[in-house]
């Protein structure tokens, strides 16, 4: 008989060292903003070795408040790849800016770095590409194709007057702990926008936090900007006006509302503190995967998380139905949720959805984010999973493949 014990797809993995850590939150009478935040941006700094950390209400409004202190805005392009999660683009259209989507390259859930140089005009201010499923992007080809289009870089405010070429601000919003030819997420790209939402590696239920790295700019200076941007541009928060008699503020502009706070931080500070082996255990997961699903005798193609010259973090497992349809993709999710296990896709590319529609966006120019989409299926990936879970997990793909293939299905 067919186990049917459901296997979720990614439950938060929540400790009583987290419950701990919120309840001291709770009972200290710092709630919002306060010490728990700044001394999370000061771990994240450390585990990161980024230079400096900013965190938010999520990884969509450190992007958002990036393009702004850039001075992104209405008359701007900003590229991103046309195979992500809205978010890495919809930042683009909440600035005013006009997105422009780059392809993925053939087999690739990565942008075509030599396309991009083609993409780029005088208008480029930015380009956001993304690591997909935790495994960093090749910065190296990145940087490359950017320097291919140096030439046409009109840099249009002060901060982007830092940067000799199109600015790089990485949607890693799956990518905390990956590493990349020795370089761990956060210090690869100039900027980079991190996700703490409730399915990431690391919670704080919603939350996100920019990283980035010292420059021919004023590090505080950007620090305390941010500040401002994600609490209505006041000039104190609450923890400042702490200090005795310190109740004066001023309102330097009409900012946003998307800060962090304490009780958010503390669920962070435990993950962080839990972090490197939760870590170890998805690479032990990732690698049990690996094998059960070679042994299944089926054509997949398995994103690979670790190899030489780099380290993903694990967050996603992405496996490719070759030469199956949309179709044959979506018969095996079924087969798969009755035998008890809840899969996903990542990701319905932006050109199929209604909002990129609208704006222009034809799927036919993305052939190959297209194809990447029609037969990909994301297996349960997590660290509440057991090594028996994994196996039924790919003794259940391997049914549910032979079942469909058995009625004729492709």
């Amino acid at each position: 008989m067919t186990d049917k014990r459901r296997i979720s797809f990614s439950p938060p993995d929540i400790t009583q060292a987290e419950i701990d850590e919120v309840v001291d939150s709770l009972k200290s009478g710092w709630i919002t903003t306060g010490p728990k935040t700044k001394r999370f941006e000061r771990e994240l700094e450390a585990f990161t070795t980024s230079d400096r950390v900013a965190t938010f209400s999520s990884a969509t409004a450190a992007l958002e408040c990036a393009l702004r202190a850039l001075g992104v805005g209405p008359g701007d392009e900003v590229i991103t790849s046309a195979y992500t999660y809205t978010a890495s683009c919809s930042v683009i259209c909440h600035v005013g800016a006009t997105p422009v989507l780059c392809d993925t390259a053939r087999g690739s859930y990565e942008m075509d770095y030599d396309a991009l140089p083609s993409l780029v005009t005088e208008r480029t201010r930015a380009v956001i590409p993304v690591d997909v499923a935790g495994r960093m992007v090749d910065y190296d080809r990145l940087y490359a194709a950017l320097d291919r289009a140096r030439d046409l870089w009109r840099p249009a405010s002060d901060l982007q007057s830092a940067f000799d070429r199109v600015v790089v601000l990485a949607d890693a919003a799956h990518s905390l702990g990956a590493v990349r030819c020795g370089m761990p997420s956060g210090t690869a790209a100039d900027f980079t926008a991190f996700s703490f939402h409730a399915v990431k590696n690391l919670t704080t239920a919603e939350g996100g936090a920019l990283a980035w790295r010292a420059g021919a700019f004023d590090s505080d200076a950007l620090y305390d900007q941010l500040m401002l941007m994600s609490l209505h541009g006041q000039t104190k928060d609450a923890l400042s006006k702490t200090r005795a008699g310190a109740w004066e503020y001023d309102i330097a502009f009409p900012g946003w509302k998307c800060n962090m706070t304490d009780v958010q931080a503390a669920l962070g500070l435990a993950q962080l503190h839990r972090y490197p082996e939760l870590l170890a255990r998805r690479r032990v997961l990732v690698e049990r995967y690996e094998h059960a699903l070679e042994s299944l005798g089926i054509e997949l193609d398995v994103l690979r998380h670790y190899g030489e010259g780099f380290a993903s973090s694990g967050h996603l497992m992405l496996v490719r139905l070759l030469d199956k349809s949309r179709a044959f993709r979506d018969g095996l999710i079924e087969r798969m949720a009755e035998d008890g296990i809840a899969t996903n896709v990542h990701y319905k590319p932006l050109p199929l959805l209604s909002a990129y529609r609208d704006l222009g966006f034809c799927i036919e120019d993305f052939p190959n984010a297209l194809a990447q989409f029609e037969n990909e299926i994301t297996l349960p990936l997590h660290t509440l999973l057991s090594d028996d879970d994994v196996d039924r997990v790919a003794a259940s793909l391997g049914r549910a493949y032979a079942a469909l293939e058995a009625k004729g299905a492709s």
